[in-house]
């Protein structure tokens, strides 16, 4: 059984103490928590000892889950790596691209695994996709949140679209070509609202709008490549598919139409949807990387390519906003 250790027990950090606490394959040795009266409530709420030294926590312990602020994911990511423990660690990787890339070679160097918490990745309506092929030509994604102080400390670039960010660069197999960016801050000091266009190798083309100071909550990304267009909705967890019918298959809906071409049949396909905790399915992929030496699903790599792509967003519009 793996033991673990965690950092920060904040909002986020309490839906991780509540999923270890049902992972069956990892015992939850202790917690990290700066904050007193936090501390207070989680000893009293989960019966887990809390430390107050982050090294005695990192030796007790065979895997660390990191969900304290960005700025400290360099310093104890690097302190579990130099002892040899394994990490889990919460987007973004780091808070600086010298820091991230610091730990890619920290984890090269080491015999540990590292995994980034791109929980997006772990969508049930995402995770329905898993038997379609996608090669997209192009990709529109709306991430819109209502106004929280809470995550205000950093840009709405890596605070919110760094989840599509990601997303993005595991489905579109080619590299950056060029980016576009324009952003602005309205309610805090770094931008709250940003639409992208990141151009690709291969012709795809994605853009991105992520705003935290919408009316409502959206999370939804549509994809278009040959012959289909597959719509994905993080937030109520659905998927759809319309696509030229080929073949003999079955589809619970579909129509005719005419074309130049002739006539074509259009399917409408709603796959299934998993049924799954996608956050506790995220730590038990880290778990079962562990026990059975698998690369991560989200590696230290991928953490560091959308961490990448997000700085070069945001001097994009650190420039735009100079020469406004």
């Amino acid at each position: 059984m793996l033991k673990i250790g965690v950092f920060g027990a904040g909002h986020l950090g309490k839906f991780h103490l509540n999923n270890w606490k049902e992972i069956k394959i990892a015992e939850l040795v202790g917690f990290y928590d700066p904050d007193d009266i936090t501390a207070q409530e989680i000893v009293s709420k989960y019966g887990i000892r809390r430390y107050t030294d982050a090294n005695e926590l990192i030796e007790a312990s065979d895997a660390v889950d990191i969900i304290a602020p960005t700025t400290f994911h360099f310093e104890l990511c690097e302190k579990a790596i130099r002892k040899g423990k394994h990490v889990f660690v919460e987007k973004p990787l780091a808070n600086t691209m010298h820091e991230a890339k610091e730990l890619v070679k920290l984890v090269k160097e080491s015999n540990i695994k590292l995994q980034v918490g791109h929980v997006e990745r772990f969508n049930p309506a995402f995770l329905s996709l898993n038997s379609t092929p996608l090669s997209p030509l192009f990709i529109e994604v709306h991430r819109l949140a209502q106004f929280n102080p809470r995550g205000t400390e950093v840009s709405v670039i890596l605070d919110l679209m760094i989840h599509d960010i990601d997303i993005i660069l595991s489905i579109v197999k080619s590299e950056v070509k060029s980016i576009s960016a324009s952003g602005v801050a309205v309610m805090t000091e770094t931008p709250d609202i940003a639409n992208i266009r990141i151009e690709f190798d291969n012709g795809c083309v994605a853009n991105l709008t992520s705003s935290r100071i919408s009316m409502k909550r959206m999370r939804k990304m549509r994809i278009f490549q040959k012959d289909a267009y597959i719509g994905i909705d993080f937030l109520n967890k659905k998927t759809e598919i319309i696509k030229l019918k080929t073949g003999a298959e079955q589809e619970a809906l579909s129509f005719d139409i005419d074309t130049v071409n002739g006539k074509k049949t259009i399917a409408i396909v709603q796959p299934q949807v998993p049924e799954v905790n996608a956050i506790r399915m995220e730590l038990e992929k880290f778990c079962d990387s562990i026990i059975n030496n698998k690369p991560t699903i989200v590696s230290e790599l991928d953490g560091y390519r959308a961490m990448d792509i997000a700085h070069q967003i945001l001097q994009k519009i650190k420039h735009n906003i100079i020469n406004t």
